[in-house]
This record gives structure tokens, sequence and C-alpha cells, in this order.
């Protein structure tokens, strides 16, 4: 069994978290709405944040556009879900963001040319810990 189908089996397929599918498959009607599918699984397998709280969110994004009067052809479920997922991942950004930040310095520290590939001669040293 995928990640994707154990998601989609924690989500249901009926009721409000349900993805919407078509003969058991995932519709996607814009290409942002699979990444934003995508986002969520891997922020849901590094530990950010269960499916239960993921799902619980989604119920409430869902809830709340139902309850702003839009025509149900104008429904848009992967906008509730990224409604969603942005909360999750604001509630969690207290330990986050400084990790994030932390991680974003470092990146910006790496000299230009980091990543490049080491098969060849060359007589620079590689000690890339320059303080």
């Amino acid at each position: 069994m995928s990640e994707s189908t154990a998601v989609l089996d924690g989500l249901g397929t009926d009721g409000p978290a349900a993805p919407p599918r078509s003969n058991g498959e995932l519709i996607f009607a814009e290409p942002w709405e699979s990444r934003a599918f995508g986002m969520m699984l891997s922020l849901n397998e590094g530990g950010l944040f269960t499916l239960d709280d993921f799902q619980r969110e989604l119920i409430v994004a869902v809830g709340e556009w139902e309850a702003l009067g839009h025509p149900s052809e104008d429904y848009r479920y992967y906008e509730c879900w990224l409604v969603a997922l942005e909360r999750l991942v604001a509630s969690q950004t207290p330990i986050e963001r400084s990790d994030l930040n932390r991680r974003a310095e470092e990146f910006m520290a790496r000299p230009a040319g980091h990543d490049h590939d080491h098969d060849h001669d060359h007589d620079h040293d590689h000690d890339h810990h320059h303080h």
C-alpha cells in the first residue's frame, strides 16, 4: 500500500475530509493541487503533524468554506486543504521557525559551487566550515 493510499484511507472516502476521486483515483484539477497533496504527505511523513491533526483542520476549513455560502459548484477542496496545511504548519512554528532560520542561514553561508562534483583534480581544500 503506498503512502498516499494510507493517507486516503485515513481521510476516508466520503465526508468533508475525503479527497475528490473518480473510480478510486485522485482527481487534481490543477497542478498546484497535486503539489499541495504531496506537501502534506512529506510534512506528515516528517512528523510535523499526524493525519488525525490534518483531518481535524481540514474538516474545520471545509466547514468554514460552507459557512461562507459559496455555491457548491465553486467548491475548492484543495483550497481548504491549503488552509488546513498552513494552520498546522503555523501551529508548529515556535520550534520549527528557529530550525528553519538555522537551516536557511547554513544554506546562505555555503560558498558558491559548494555542491559541485568532487570527482576532478583540484588544489583547493574542502574545508567548507569558514567562520
